[in-house]
């Protein structure tokens, strides 16, 4: 896994060594092994890498000058020895055995064509000397992050992480009020935005191309998730299939030349991955979980109980769940502001799995492709009562209703139909949108202060949500949800998370559930196959019963929690008081004072359960005291190497 920076000048004039360096080496931690930098006429690309497949070879930027390319890349393609062939056959000569040339030889041959012949996660730029165009893409899921934007000066920039654009003298940190709206919604900003103005994310299955004097780039989309569902798929046909497509997937994220494991926290993910493994290798397979010290948000004895039937060699660490203390160093982690409280526990067990791999498999993706996670039940539920009563009616009625329903957090999950009243009289995208909010939009709009409600200007961040949904392949309730967990969620929080605990580690993550290939299958289910009954992930069960005990498969799911509502009426309830009415939150000016005050002394009370907003606003808070200072590059380490192309300043 890397780190890539790069800079290319709005007038054909030699770039800023001094700021590219500083780009590349603030992403230090991406790539530890080796550092490199290109300078071009009117562009610079800079690379920090770590090292895992073809160690002596593959150094970055990778340059032909007799091709007129130069490129640096992130990430990993699975597929590479195939490509490799293939262009073999074609005539390409190679001089390693490494991805990163099979990539730039793809691009030499098929231009952004290659892009829908790769299989892997990635993002990557491509200097093209003859057209003096960039090209920027990225994988199409979003597993690997790609951010850009312009100077004051009017210089493209882009790198990885957001801390390798914020060291550019030249880029300025203008907080984005939309992106904020975003966040306080939702817990993280998601595509396209950034929490600044003028600085993007690439989308996920997306590129773009410029040249100096072009307006900004819109992005391309050149995948989606397809959702053509095979309405005469049988269970047995799909089992069938879906355990031959689980085992390609991962066997073929094996490919390491260095240490490789996988994360267990004893769920039916990535205990399947664990299974797959374990069948690819001859080996023992090294798994790592993570154990709490508080029984109710603790999985290990089921990590333990996987690991033991599978043979494993199985690594785990206990960490007290009062593990609070990384507040600070995840602000820095994140670069944005980012409430997924599970951040921690990831955080652990990514450093966890560096002492013993260098590459870990994880079962991100599950619940996304076989519908998962209990909000889909609940929706495609909700979805069916919306369907029997149009929503002129549904909506003043069920409105009132949810309006005068009192809010009861305190009482036994039957006697709380507030929500389900409100639901009842939205649509479904603005339901949905409502089950995932952190933070309700009733709620946002008495926390905005009267200046920065002017600054929204009427923005919501449902229509996030509407702008995917008009775009999705599918209406169908459960589908649906599905789909807009794939363009927000998924890239948003889960792969964010993922990646930049690990890569703070120096740990590379691949993801095999959401190899593309079998994502675009898994869209393809009819839904009785991912929600049958009582059952989620209906199918994926079936196929693993014969690679696992069935009280892991049907066990309730718990997930990776931490006990945020406790900490916040304990151990952090007064810090979270002296950040939300004295610190940076208070003196942005972006809330009111007196509804701080309230929900703090509601939730301490035991009154109401705020602590999904609470601890967004801590996290925010984390987030403006960082920003406030100033951004600082890492000392550069490991081997250099540097290209200097004919024309271009030494």
């Amino acid at each position: 896994m890397c780190g890539l920076a790069g800079i290319v000048s709005s007038r054909h004039v030699d770039v800023d060594e001094r700021a590219l360096l500083a780009m590349r080496d603030a992403q230090l931690h991406r790539g530890p092994d080796e550092a490199g930098l290109y300078l071009g006429k009117g562009v610079g690309l800079g690379h920090r890498r770590l090292s895992i497949i073809d160690l002596g070879h593959g150094q970055q930027p990778m340059v032909d000058e007799a091709a007129g390319l130069a490129l640096i890349y992130n990430g990993e393609l699975y597929n590479f020895p195939s490509l490799k062939a293939e262009l073999e056959a074609r005539g390409v000569v190679f001089r390693s055995r490494c991805d990163t040339e099979v990539l730039l030889r793809a691009w030499q041959q098929w231009g952004e064509a290659c892009l829908t012949r790769l299989v892997g996660m990635f993002a990557f730029a491509v200097w093209d000397m003859r057209t003096q165009r960039i090209y920027l893409a990225r994988d199409q899921l979003g597993i690997k992050p790609l951010y850009y934007g312009f100077t004051r000066s009017g210089e493209l920039v882009f790198a990885s992480e957001l801390k390798g654009l914020l060291v550019h003298p030249g880029v300025e940190r203008r907080l984005d009020p939309q992106a904020l709206e975003d966040y306080l919604a939702l817990g993280y900003v998601p595509d396209p935005r950034s929490i600044y103005r003028g600085i993007f994310k690439l989308p996920p299955g997306h590129w773009l191309s410029w040249h100096a004097g072009e307006p900004e780039p819109v992005p391309r989309q050149y995948w989606d998730v397809p959702f053509k569902v095979a309405a005469d798929m049988t269970a047995d046909e799909a089992a069938a299939q879906l355990h031959g497509l689980l085992d390609r997937a991962v066997a073929g994220q094996m490919i390491a030349d260095v240490p490789l494991g996988a994360f267990l926290s004893g769920g039916v993910d990535s205990s399947a991955v664990v299974a797959s493994m374990s069948r690819a290798s001859q080996q023992p397979v090294r798994t790592c979980s993570i154990g709490f010290d508080h029984g109710g948000f603790d999985e290990s004895a089921y990590a333990r109980r996987v690991a033991e039937h599978l043979h494993t060699q199985h690594f785990e660490q206990r960490v007290s769940a009062d593990d609070y203390d990384l507040l600070d160093t995840l602000a820095a982690v994140y670069d944005e502001p980012f409430s997924d409280s599970s951040a921690l526990p990831t955080y652990r067990v990514c450093g966890l799995a560096r002492t013993q791999v260098t590459v870990a498999l994880s079962g991100d993706g599950g619940d996304e492709n076989f519908a998962g996670y209990r909000r889909y039940r609940l929706h495609a539920w909700e979805s069916g009562l919306r369907a029997r009563l149009p929503l002129a009616l549904r909506k003043p009625l069920f409105g009132v209703l949810g309006s005068l329903y009192p809010k009861a957090d305190w009482a036994p999950r039957p006697l709380r139909a507030k929500t389900t009243l409100q639901a009842l009289g939205r649509d479904d995208v603005e339901a949905y949108f409502h089950t995932v909010s952190t933070t309700s939009a009733a709620l946002r709009q008495q926390l905005y202060s009267a200046g920065f409600k002017r600054e929204l200007q009427g923005y919501n961040a449902l229509a996030v949500f509407r702008a995917h949904a008009r775009r999705a392949p599918t209406d169908h309730p459960l589908l649906l949800a599905q789909y807009l967990d794939f363009k927000t969620w998924l890239p948003g929080d889960i792969l964010t998370k993922v990646d930049r605990a690990s890569m703070a580690h120096s740990l590379e993550v691949r993801v095999p559930l959401l190899d593309h290939r079998l994502v675009e299958w898994a869209s393809s289910l009819p839904p009785g196959l991912k929600l049958r009954g009582g059952t989620a992930k209906y199918i994926l069960k079936k196929t693993l019963e014969p690679d696992l005990p069935n009280d892991v498969l049907y066990r309730s799911k718990m997930g990776f929690r931490v006990p945020v509502a406790a900490w916040l009426r304990g151990p952090l309830a007064r810090r979270a008081r002296d950040a939300l009415l004295a610190g940076a939150v208070a003196e942005c000016g972006y809330f009111e004072p007196a509804v701080l005050d309230r929900l703090l002394q509601q939730h301490a009370a035991g009154r109401r359960d705020h602590s999904a907003t609470l601890w967004s606003l801590l996290m925010l808070d984390a987030f403006l005291r960082r920003m406030q200072q100033p951004a600082a590059a890492a000392i550069s380490a490991g081997p250099a190497r540097r290209v200097v192309a004919a024309g271009a300043q030494p």
